[in-house]
């Protein structure tokens, strides 16, 4: 399941690549199999594990073009390990709303990419967020959770005083707003609810079945609901 649109990224086969505070690796994946060189970056050292693990799968099963490489390392959004103009296109996705000092991270992100690449940034949509906000503390009041509620004109003007020019937005994953306000209504550590269970399987089969009727549904809650708004950026040549 992605939530940046790699098309309008502009992603081609051959480019370098930086997915900041990768998780899972869900974009890294998706990049290594559209044939580019990326590097999977995140604090966590548990997950660079299981993302080191999947691409090493994705390589035994032949899944990969064979001159394609992916890589992953461990640092922080302040101060990436990288050089000036290293990465024709960068993805962070549901990661500047974890960071104290996310204006610092974004200029890191200006700095390591290339002029004319682009920048894929997701965090949570305004009205929902405050939603699960609102119905628990503990989703937002816990180590490592959200610090902050973004305003899409205030996450915009961030990137622009990086020096980044506006290239268009949408939003993401409207079916899973009501997830995530289920399991912030019975305590978001609260996993075995039965209402909460059912959601999942339910958010399950659509991404394994993917029927029509669910992908109209989703496109049209989208701008309503969306659990997730998507910014686009280029920086100037």
């Amino acid at each position: 399941m992605l939530t940046v649109d790699l098309e309008r990224l502009k992603l081609r086969s051959g480019e370098h690549v930086l997915d900041m505070g990768c998780g899972g690796g869900r974009h890294a994946f998706a990049a290594l199999r559209a044939g580019a060189a990326v590097v999977a970056l995140d604090r966590s050292d548990s997950e660079l594990k299981d993302a080191r693990a999947v691409m090493g799968a994705m390589v035994d099963a032949g899944e990969l073009p064979s001159d394609v490489g992916g890589a992953v390392t461990c640092g922080d959004a302040h101060d990436l390990p990288f050089a000036d103009e290293t990465f024709d296109r960068i993805v962070a996705s549901e990661v500047l709303e974890h960071i104290p000092d996310d204006e610092r991270a974004i200029t890191e992100l200006a700095r390591v990419l290339r002029p004319g690449g682009r920048l894929a940034v997701t965090v949570p949509t305004r009205w929902p967020e405050r939603v699960c906000w609102a119905l628990d503390t503990d989703y937002h009041d816990t180590p490592g959770g959200h610090v902050r509620i973004y305003r899409q004109p205030e996450l915009r003007a961030k990137l622009e005083r990086a020096g980044l020019v506006d290239r268009g937005s949408h939003h993401a994953h409207a079916l899973h707003s009501p997830y995530w306000w289920l399991k912030c209504m019975v305590g978001i550590d609260n996993d075995r609810h039965p209402a909460v269970d059912r959601y999942h399987d339910f958010l399950t089969w659509e991404l394994t079945n993917r029927p029509r009727w669910t992908q109209l549904l989703d496109r049209a809650l989208n701008p309503i609901v969306g659990k997730s708004v998507v910014l686009y950026s280029e920086k100037p040549t």
